[in-house]
């Protein structure tokens, strides 16, 4: 039925959409931009600031730990800033070589792992603030309660709503069961 969550559209796009599937390809790509324009921002700001961190004065008077925890931090900061702008380079080597499909899948993937690193070093950036404010027992408290917390918003809500709209319908080119890969709208 047209219009109904998981149906698919006359021309096998979307569910209640009326479009091919290059047409949702197409559209899959758009809103994969959108979605990295907001992930990249913060990334390479808190990449950005991070940076600067180790040649302020204050840096050298951390512990040996803090100190550890930041650069371990600014390396997970960097490979996350480094994989959510991968989509572009690749749109620019796949560029008229008709292959919408494997970029979109590929895109899809380098932004799920650029989110998972981003976590990973806004985990440790919060761990090393908390370390020096309160003590390494409210850092670890404060590191734990983050993971929790970035997992239960980023992969928990995500996964229970996937599961609440039922198993896939339709002839989308990009969904896993028709051997394309993750699905991405």
């Amino acid at each position: 039925m047209e219009g109904h969550p998981g149906s698919a559209g006359p021309n096998g796009g979307g569910p209640g959409r009326n479009e091919t599937p290059d047409e949702q390809l197409d559209r899959n790509w758009a809103s994969l931009l959108q979605e990295l324009r907001v992930v990249q921002t913060g990334g390479q700001i808190l990449t950005g600031l991070m940076l600067t961190v180790p040649f302020q004065e204050g840096f050298q008077e951390l512990e040996a730990r803090q100190q550890h925890i930041f650069v371990v931090s600014l390396v997970f900061a960097v490979l996350s800033t480094v994989t959510l702008i991968s989509p572009v380079a690749l749109h620019r080597l796949l560029f008229r070589r008709h292959a919408i499909d494997r970029l979109v899948d590929r895109a899809h993937l380098l932004t799920m792992v650029g989110i998972g690193l981003l976590g990973v070093a806004l985990i440790g950036v919060l761990t090393v603030i908390f370390d020096i404010a309160l003590g390494g027992w409210a850092a670890i408290a404060a590191g734990c309660v983050a993971l929790v917390v970035f997992l239960v918003m980023w992969v928990g809500l995500p996964l229970r709503e996937r599961r609440r709209l039922g198993p896939r319908t339709g002839t989308d080119r990009s969904a896993p069961e028709h051997g394309k890969g993750p699905r991405t709208d």
